[in-house]
């Protein structure tokens, strides 16, 4: 798992690389405060190598909570900024800051 983070010098936004190792995965997503947690909206491409990966532009200087879904299971990621506890699912968010 891996975040990578690309802050643009022209605008005050942030290009966002999410990487996650899921060989055995048909479909991964990312979903999160940015998407209105939208399994739709931002589905992550698999590689070659059996990782996925999707890139995001996301305003700087804020804060977002995220997860996968990788085949309809819901994972954090590893190196997150943190977590956050949500009552309405009742488990931890990964947090992005930014």
């Amino acid at each position: 798992m891996a975040i990578k983070k690309q802050f643009l010098k022209s605008k005050p936004v942030c290009k966002v690389t999410f990487t996650l190792p899921a060989e055995e995965a048909k479909n991964v997503a990312v979903v999160g405060s940015f998407n209105e947690w939208n399994s739709e909206a931002t589905p992550l491409k698999k590689l070659k190598n059996g990782s996925f990966k999707g890139t995001v532009d996301l305003d700087a200087g804020n804060s977002y909570e995220f997860r996968y879904i990788v085949d309809g299971e819901y994972v954090n990621e590893l190196e997150a900024d943190g977590l956050a506890w949500n009552d309405f699912a009742g488990t931890d968010n990964s947090i992005l800051s930014l």
